[in-house]
């Protein structure tokens, strides 16, 4: 199974991605979203802590231009489970789980982003924090249609998947294909953040949250990077 640098070689602007899966001691279930970006708006972002989740947010309001698509709350706590996507879309998962309805109805209610000609896709996740069974999926543009791709994992020690917006560094780019990549994962945090970091392009990289939720006491680690620094 390949570490973060490997999934990720050779592809220099994957966009947004996620991450889910089980460290390597099994203790904890883990959780990336990271950010990259090649627009002034795109890097004009930093992630935020808010209390329920994170949420994305404006660095410098002066250079804003259209936050339509870049502010949404990526992370939610929505009981037993963990939602983590690329778009507000999250919302809409979650009230969907508080209902007894499913992930994958709720994902039917949402098409690609109308940011023509790149029709960005949606990625979403969604971990079970009672075991860290997880499930990804994508949903992208084939010309006029929409097409919804649901994967399902079961939880194993050391192991997670990656899936991201964008299959490389080409204008426009094109959309991520085929299954969520197989990556390990460590049993520290700080290790596991280093290596997402580390196998972001530095010109592109804007932001990555990172969680390690212990399976027994449901105590976690956090860890957040902005490229962009606020001032204390």
């Amino acid at each position: 199974m390949p570490g973060i640098s490997e999934a990720l070689r050779g592809t220099k602007y994957p966009g947004r991605g996620i991450i889910l899966g089980k460290s390597a001691d099994s203790r904890a279930v883990v959780v990336a979203y990271f950010l990259t970006g090649r627009s002034e708006n795109s890097k004009n972002r930093v992630l935020e802590a808010d209390g329920r989740g994170i949420r994305t947010s404006i660095f410098d309001e002066s250079r804003e231009v259209d936050p339509s698509l870049i502010i949404y709350a990526p992370v939610r706590i929505c009981g037993n489970m963990m939602i983590v996507t690329n778009g507000r879309q999250t919302d809409t998962v979650c009230e969907y789980i508080r209902n007894g309805d499913s992930y994958d109805e709720a994902l039917r209610e949402w098409s690609f982003e109308p940011d023509a000609p790149i029709y960005t896709p949606r990625i979403s996740g969604v971990i079970d924090l009672a075991d860290g069974a997880y499930r990804l999926s994508l949903i992208k543009a084939d010309g006029a249609n929409c097409l919804r791709f649901f994967f399902e994992y079961g939880a194993s020690g050391g192991s997670g998947r990656l899936i991201h917006t964008y299959a490389g560094d080409v204008d426009p780019p094109g959309p991520f294909c085929g299954e969520p990549v197989p990556v390990d994962i460590p049993a520290d945090i700080d290790e596991f953040t280093d290596a997402v970091w580390g196998s972001l392009d530095e010109a592109y990289r804007v932001s990555l949250f990172t969680r390690y939720i212990d399976l027994k006491t449901k105590n976690h680690e956090t860890r957040i990077i902005n490229s962009n620094r606020r001032e204390p």
